[in-house]
């Protein structure tokens, strides 16, 4: 009778265990849905568990059992690190043999990819080298060096794992694809031409419905459907910003979607004049390309070495007029679709949208049945998932600044977290704005939270905290 007990406790404690991962960014099916009972109040003198001192970095805790992996910039160095989960002491760490660290956004980091694992590979991917496989003790598995993706505010994208590959979308400004390797051995096995696709920033997501795997990957002006076995396009939809920051979700069947970026907007448009007429104005020297002195002060110069797609210095006709159809084309919203689409479902497949008070980087999150998303400045929405109906909508959370951590969920409740580092609690369940608890950390969070039984993994700019009971 003792072994039985013991078998069955054993048992009862893996089963525990396994379920109780965060395996990448946005927790496990990249949902942004924590387990357990997590504090509403929490601070450096309040329910901390511990904190650790990490490099820098935006990635978000990748969680497996009692490790968790992290990346960051340290001395110069690409490093994924390995920190205890019982009280965040250094287990190990190693740096990605990169020749050259990559540019990032002067906010940015080139270490904002999140790691993955399936539970017995961690995978790493830096924009400055590729992506790289270990197992949890931190023993290399495979490398698989891939170039540098062509865009000036570095990587940011998160790989994840889908039917037994590493998927990683490169989406920039000249060259775009998607790649799946093999998570055992990191050789290719599908590669998936993008370069209709400028510059996004989103991870990709499997949306599972009616049995089937979708991959779903949000990019410029339009999402994608993919099968996740062969890469084979399934469906596109149009309607998304001129670059794609936010992550998609889904609830059951419903897939959701959001984007926003300058010129999406009706009222806020970025008006292109034909290359023509552009360049009879101001080609100074004449020689039938435009160089960043010759543009106009104005939103045009601003965004030059982004209209400058191979960053060379040089605009030509054809950089000209593919920016200028993307700023024709782009729309701002959160959009939801019902699956069983082919093609252009862009008519045919959009169940609700929403155009107003949408969140930049911040990926929403779905709890009670509704979608919650937060604009920069601290303004709050919710709406019915199944319907698009407001719950509540641009409701001041009284927190200002950007919000660049996505949110998650647990035990009805939505954390959401400013780039000053105050972590927002909100009440899942009211039915009009109910904020529980306002923390602040007293440090910039860009990185989003993870929650694991009960407790709140927050990574700040120099930090690690734990938050629990």
């Amino acid at each position: 009778m003792l072994l039985r007990h013991l078998l069955l406790s054993a048992l009862l404690t893996s089963t525990c265990l396994a379920q109780s991962n965060w395996p990448q960014f946005r927790g496990d099916g990249g949902l942004g849905i924590g387990t357990g009972s997590p504090p509403v109040e929490f601070s450096a003198e309040k329910n901390l568990k511990w904190q650790a001192e990490v490099p820098f970095g935006h990635s978000s805790p990748c969680i497996w059992q009692d490790k968790i992996a992290l990346t960051g910039l340290d001395g110069g160095k690409l490093v994924t690190l390995c920190l205890s989960r019982t009280d965040g002491h250094e287990l190990w760490r190693a740096a990605a043999p990169a020749e050259k660290v990559e540019g990032a956004h002067r906010i940015g980091s080139p270490a904002t990819p999140t790691c993955c694992t399936d539970g017995t590979r961690l995978i790493a991917y830096f924009g400055s080298y590729g992506v790289l496989a270990y197992d949890w003790n931190g023993r290399p598995l495979w490398q698989k060096p891939l170039p540098p993706p062509v865009v000036e505010f570095g990587t940011s994208a998160s790989p994840i794992i889908a039917d037994g590959k590493v998927i990683v979308v490169a989406d920039q400004d000249v060259g775009s694809y998607m790649i799946a390797l093999d998570v055992k051995t990191g050789a290719e096995i599908w590669r998936v031409d993008r370069s209709e696709f400028r510059r996004s920033f989103s991870t990709p997501f499997i949306w599972r419905h009616d049995g089937i795997e979708e991959l779903i990957v949000s990019g410029s002006i339009m999402t994608r459907s993919y099968n996740p076995k062969d890469g084979k396009q399934r469906w596109s939809v149009s309607g998304m910003a001129r670059v794609s920051n936010t992550s998609p979700t889904a609830l059951g069947d419903v897939l959701l979607l959001c984007g926003w970026n300058v010129g999406g907007d009706e009222d806020d448009r970025v008006e292109m004049e034909a290359f023509d007429s552009f360049m009879a104005a101001n080609d100074a020297d004449k020689n039938g390309v435009l160089s960043e002195a010759e543009f106009p002060a104005g939103p045009l110069r601003d965004r030059f070495t982004i209209i400058d797609a191979d960053k060379d210095g040089k605009v030509t006709q054809a950089e000209y007029d593919a920016m200028r159809a993307m700023f024709s084309k782009a729309q701002n919203q959160l959009f939801a679709i019902k699956p069983g689409g082919s093609g252009d479902i862009t008519d045919t497949h959009v169940l609700w949208r929403q155009t107003k008070h949408l969140p930049y980087v911040f990926s929403p999150v779905i709890a009670n049945g509704r979608v919650f998303t937060v604009k920069g400045g601290g303004l709050a929405s919710a709406y019915d998932a199944q319907s698009g109906s407001p719950v509540f909508q641009a409701e001041r959370l009284d927190a200002s600044g950007e919000y660049y951590a996505s949110a998650v969920t647990a035990d009805g409740r939505v954390y959401v977290t400013s780039q000053r580092g105050v972590i927002s609690v909100l009440d899942a369940t009211s039915d009009t704005l109910k904020v529980l608890a306002k923390n602040d950390l007293k440090e910039p969070v860009f990185a989003s939270p993870a929650i694991v039984d009960g407790v709140v993994y927050v990574r700040t700019n120099k930090h690690l905290f734990a938050f629990g009971h």
